[in-house]
């Protein structure tokens, strides 16, 4: 037999952990399932805010057993973690679909207490990927296997499934394959998913791919904005529209800009005002820590720092320096900008 390849073991693709999982698992009894009865898994979903919903719907579309957890009461399946856990059969899978940082790492530490040797945890939420370690580690240490899983798809993913990259053994990866195979999209498994590589890779390969969505938005915007600049162009929308076929820049990102404009042509009805939820910070920060160029990232990431500044105090500090080297003129500061001072200098 082959020796396994540097890659493979780090990806956790050589097969060799099932033993370490499998030997916890039960077998039988009540308040069991063996994977031999059917197809039809059983899973515990925490968080039912807009994406763990739809996915709990999707799952169950499938002829899946989901049973959900979250505060709300209108929502939820269960009365709180204990009452999920108690819900669901041995070995169990809980799936946590909470907000990134500390709720998931709270939420994950509860259910550290609450399930047994055999279970499985799946992060699917839009944790850091060095929070994976961690708590792999901590579940790890008590015979419970852990993986991480970006998902990507947003509220559509309901109808057209969701982009699935997962970090994690491989053993545990093909048991929870039921679950992904339900939630990706229709066609061939590898073009919806994707066994990154070992704990933290499926977070890492979703973060990266927030970062180019960063990127993309970023170009479609400033195109949307120099079209309508240009008095030439007099009709924006149907311009991006006609991009939808045929052309090298198509994309469901620009899909969902022609529908944005059919309601609002000019989108006069927001504010350029964008908030940046995290990873394209960290993509950035990972970009400085390979010393890897990302400029397009970068730069759409600092476009939505701008578009919170109403008056930019670097931008008044360029003025002001115009002014000093070269006698430069300067829009004086009035008495509703906050700026300051409204006499001349």
């Amino acid at each position: 037999m082959a020796e396994p390849t540097q890659r493979q073991v780090r990806a956790g693709t050589t097969g060799a952990p099932a033993e370490r999982w499998a030997a916890d698992r039960p077998t039988g009894g009540r308040g069991s399932r063996t994977n031999g009865e059917d197809s039809d898994v059983q899973l515990g979903l925490v968080g039912l805010g807009k994406m763990g919903f739809n996915m709990r719907e999707r799952l169950r579309r499938a002829g899946h057993e989901v049973i959900g957890y979250d505060r709300n009461p209108e929502v939820t399946d269960a009365a709180s973690l204990q009452d999920l856990v108690d819900k669901l059969a041995a070995p169990r899978t809980v799936w946590v679909m909470v907000p990134a940082g500390e709720p998931t790492r709270q939420t994950i530490a509860e259910l550290a207490d609450l399930l047994a040797p055999g279970d499985l945890v799946i992060d699917g939420g839009n944790s850091r990927y060095t929070d994976d370690k961690i708590n792999s580690e901590l579940l790890g240490g008590r015979r419970i296997g852990y993986l991480d899983c970006g998902v990507s798809g947003g509220v559509w993913g309901l109808e057209n499934g969701y982009g699935l990259m997962v970090g994690g053994d491989a053993e545990l990866v093909e048991r929870a394959m039921p679950i992904f195979d339900a939630l990706r999209p229709e066609g061939p498994r590898e073009e919806g998913f994707a066994h990154a590589g070992p704990a933290g890779a499926g977070h890492f390969a979703k973060m990266v791919h927030n970062g180019i969505e960063y990127g993309l938005m970023q170009a479609y915007a400033e195109g949307f904005e120099l079209l309508d600049a240009a008095d030439l162009v007099t009709d924006v929308p149907a311009v991006i529209r006609a991009w939808q076929r045929g052309t090298v820049v198509r994309s469901w990102l620009l899909d969902l800009l022609v529908r944005a404009l059919e309601s609002d042509p000019e989108l006069d009805d927001l504010r350029g005002y964008v908030e940046d939820s995290g990873e394209g910070r960290w993509t950035v920060e990972e970009a400085v820590n390979h010393a890897v160029p990302a400029p397009v990232i970068s730069a759409a990431l600092f476009a939505r720092f701008a578009s919170r500044q109403e008056d930019s105090p670097a931008m008044r500090a360029v003025a002001a320096l115009r002014n000093q080297f070269g006698g430069h003129g300067v829009h004086q500061a009035g008495p509703s900008s906050g700026a300051g001072s409204t006499q001349a200098g």
